[in-house]
């Protein structure tokens, strides 16, 4: 680790091994090296003048990139593709006169964003699917136990612990859907030339039309992919990093409700986060146990949906067939927040896995709140014993407002159940009054509904990617 310079911390601290490598130079070049074997080999299938000692030479080298040679030819050339041609020539000598037969720069380069971005599509996939996996155990855990729903973070009609988490699962599973779409159709920009006219590969193909098409679909064929792109410029269309970005954007907003809502639930003492036995919570007072994990989460989730900002000024300013003032802010916008992306999925994952639920807390709280939520029950049974309603609605308020004031007002216990029982027009004796106050009576489908969203739309996903559940999430620091 480098002291005497800035180090980006979404590497030294956030990201995942995994996620950097996909975003690093040997990834990267080796890719490029990957596109010239592919459109060689296509190019000598549809007939032009190349053999196989050549793609077999571009073959030995392709993971050996000699990057001293590239770095010093950029220097002078300005050019970081035609650096990599030479340099990846001066290896092959033989395969040098077509290295990057009849292509423009952006083949190599954006084909290779594609397939990194679908590679780091994959693992976004992969840590959504843990995280969906590890969120539905817990919520199935606590799908019965009762615990106050809020409106406004005012008291409101009671939920319970499984049926919140399912909420943020929800959110995930939406994620998801769009992630698995993006992995599923993608498209590669091809073969398309340098105003994407494909006109360079009608010249070396002496006019014929439909050599260059099946070279296009070839190329694409071979590294995998479904298609490419109908029409381009030199570069495929912006819209595509958008698309991507919002994807990550969307992730990033799940992670911030998820992990705001648990801050707020650490602050009430309902729920609280991992917290390891030597974990200081602050370097002033030492009794406090902030919920940094979810803090840290929201911060980064918070970057990532700003970055969908960078690819919308990008689609949106792009000059005809192309420009490059996209170049610099893509080199940084897009791995990044994918970075940013992965390691606050890894944070959630590690946050899910070891939460802590006060259930006494919970209940204390419900039974500060429930006799409001059970005067509708309360005023049910009274009618049941000849009362009138319209009276019994209007006592139950008037008595309503008297025991929040005394709360509110004078930070005394909540003292309505004993107002309505020492109130001769209900009839009901406190007792009766409190054989009410059941929480598991308030929470309606909660639980089933919990089930329901895990049985029917998690539960499939979780089987289809059970080969990638699994696995130690580590905070780095």
């Amino acid at each position: 680790m480098s002291t005497d310079r800035y180090e980006n911390p979404l590497i030294t601290r956030y990201t995942s091994k995994e996620m950097a490598r996909i975003f690093s130079s040997d990834v990267k070049f080796g890719t490029w090296r990957t596109l010239w074997i592919a459109l060689a080999e296509a190019e000598k299938a549809l007939g032009l003048p190349i053999t196989d000692e050549q793609i077999d030479e571009m073959k030995q080298f392709k993971d050996k990139i000699n990057y001293e040679e590239a770095e010093k030819r950029e220097r002078e050339t300005r050019h970081d593709v035609m650096s990599h041609v030479y340099a990846y020539g001066l290896q092959c000598p033989k395969a040098k006169p077509i290295i990057h037969l009849g292509a423009t720069s952006a083949y190599v380069g954006d084909n290779t964003d594609i397939i990194v971005m679908k590679q780091a599509l994959e693992v976004i996939r992969k840590k959504l699917v843990n995280l969906m996996n590890q969120l539905s155990r817990f919520a199935l855990e606590y799908k019965d136990l009762p615990c106050l729903g809020f409106t406004h973070f005012q008291a409101a009609q009671l939920t319970t612990v499984g049926k919140r988490a399912s909420l943020w699962l929800q959110d995930f599973y939406f994620d998801y859907l769009e992630c698995e779409r993006l992995i599923e159709t993608l498209p590669l920009l091809g073969v398309k030339g340098t105003t994407g006219t494909q006109a360079s590969f009608v010249e070396l193909f002496d006019g014929d039309m439909e050599k260059v098409r099946k070279l296009d679909s070839m190329v694409v064929d071979g590294l995998g992919f479904k298609k490419a792109v109908a029409v381009s410029g030199q570069t495929y269309t912006r819209k595509l990093d958008f698309m991507v970005l919002s994807m990550l954007s969307g992730i990033g907003q799940s992670v911030h409700k998820m992990t705001n809502d648990i801050r707020l639930l650490q602050h009430l003492k309902e729920v609280e986060e991992p917290f390891e036995t030597k974990q200081i919570g602050s370097s002033a007072m030492a009794y406090k146990r902030n919920p940094m994990r979810s803090e840290r989460a929201a911060s980064l989730a918070r970057f990532v949906m700003n970055c969908i900002g960078n690819t919308a000024d990008t689609a949106s300013t792009q000059w005809f067939e192309r420009t490059l003032d996209d170049s610099a802010n893509r080199r940084i916008v897009i791995p990044q927040a994918f970075m940013a992306t992965d390691g606050i999925l890894d944070i959630c994952r590690n946050i899910s896995t070891g939460l802590v639920v006060h259930e006494k807390v919970i209940t204390q709280h419900i039974m500060n709140e429930i006799p409001f939520m059970a005067t509708e029950n309360i005023l049910m049974e009274a009618v049941k014993k000849g009362g009138d309603r319209q009276e019994l609605h209007e006592r139950i308020r008037e008595h309503s407002m008297a025991a929040g004031a005394r709360v509110k007002d004078e930070g005394l216990n909540n003292d309505l159940l004993e107002r309505i029982a020492a109130d001769e027009v209900f009839g009901l004796s406190l007792e009766a009054i409190k054989d009410l106050l059941k929480p598991e009576d308030y929470i309606g489908r909660s639980a089933d509904q919990t089930v329901e969203l895990i049985e029917e739309y998690i539960k499939p996903i979780v089987d289809q990617y059970s080969d990638e559940i699994g696995g130690e999430v580590e905070l780095r620091v």
